[in-house]
């Protein structure tokens, strides 16, 4: 089972796309996948909304001792010099190496890909909580009353709840739908509670503070449907 998401997040300059993104589906990924423990990848395009531009590459693997033996940074020392000369591409590259700590199946469970790829349109952030009592009021929200939204909210495929094992960021929520389409008509009006304050996502939300690519809501363009 994927327990574990190496998540990636990264831009490309415009004169580099092309080539960057044949090589990443047609050899690095595959080569990724070669290894043991790793159960499938994903690659989206963001700037759907939120605030994340660019790229966000997943991988998801068994546990997170399946991205740490070997660690990326022995990875780095491994490198060929085709992979080297493509990873230099990214520009403001950010990396979280996350574990599962709780999932949600949506009414739209059974259109996932095959496989366990994540669905054709995800929303993840990627943010701290100030103090323990925050944590805890976040952590009640999320059980008491995201997940049971989400469980039947229509579009909804699924959404994951993870910490990071390595990451400058210890919180992540990955919430996946079926389309960009479902997930404004459904997902959206819900997130305008933000604002606010007299409710519980207006009341914990705003007193989190997220990563500069967070958060973002990206199309997937890897596997195709």
């Amino acid at each position: 089972m994927d327990l574990s998401i190496w998540a990636l997040w990264y831009d490309i300059a415009a004169s580099h796309k092309t080539e960057y993104r044949d090589w990443f589906h047609g050899v690095h990924i595959p080569e990724k996948l070669a290894r043991p423990g790793y159960r499938w990848a994903a690659h989206y395009e963001l700037g759907h909304g939120g605030r994340g531009t660019g790229y966000l590459a997943l991988f998801g693997g068994d546990s997170t001792q399946t991205f740490l033996s070997p660690s990326p940074g022995q990875l780095a020392t491994r490198q060929s010099a085709d992979t080297k000369k493509f990873l230099a591409m990214r520009l403001q590259s950010a990396a979280g190496i996350l574990a599962e700590e709780y999932r949600v199946a949506g009414p739209d469970a059974g259109k996932r890909s095959p496989g366990l790829s994540t669905a054709p349109v995800l929303q993840i952030g990627h943010y701290n909580a100030p103090t323990p009592a925050i944590e805890d009021d976040l952590g009640g929200w999320y059980a008491q009353q995201r997940f049971p939204l989400l469980a039947t909210l229509p579009g909804c495929v699924g959404t994951r709840k993870m910490l990071a094992t390595v990451g400058n960021y210890k919180h992540a929520i990955l919430h996946e739908f079926s389309s960009l389409t479902l997930r404004e008509q459904h997902f959206a009006a819900h997130e305008a509670e933000r604002d606010d304050p007299n409710t519980w996502m207006g009341r914990v939300v705003p007193q989190l503070t997220h990563a500069p690519y967070s958060p973002a809501v990206g199309c997937r363009i890897w596997p195709t449907p």
